[in-house]
């Protein structure tokens, strides 16, 4: 078997594969992305609360007083 034909078998193999998988995965029920709108709304409720989140912490790192008032009470909890 030649080099090139190698190729072409692994290749014939990896594709083969991957929609065996892809295939399994689209019968064991597990939801696709935009067809289950119940899904759906979940993901879109965890983006909403992380973005929140993110915020909360964009407010602590970039106010100055604030960052040092509480890096002084975290300091002052580690000395107890």
């Amino acid at each position: 078997m030649g080099f090139w034909t190698s190729v072409v078998a692994i290749v014939a193999i990896i594709a083969w594969a991957t929609t065996r998988q892809a295939r399994y995965r689209n019968q064991s029920g597990a939801p696709i992305s935009g067809s289950d709108p119940v899904y759906t709304a979940q993901l879109e409720r965890e983006v909403a609360d992380l973005r929140k989140r993110l915020e909360v912490l964009e407010r602590i790192a970039t106010d100055g007083a604030e960052t040092r008032r509480l890096a002084n009470e975290i300091e002052s909890l580690r000395d107890r």
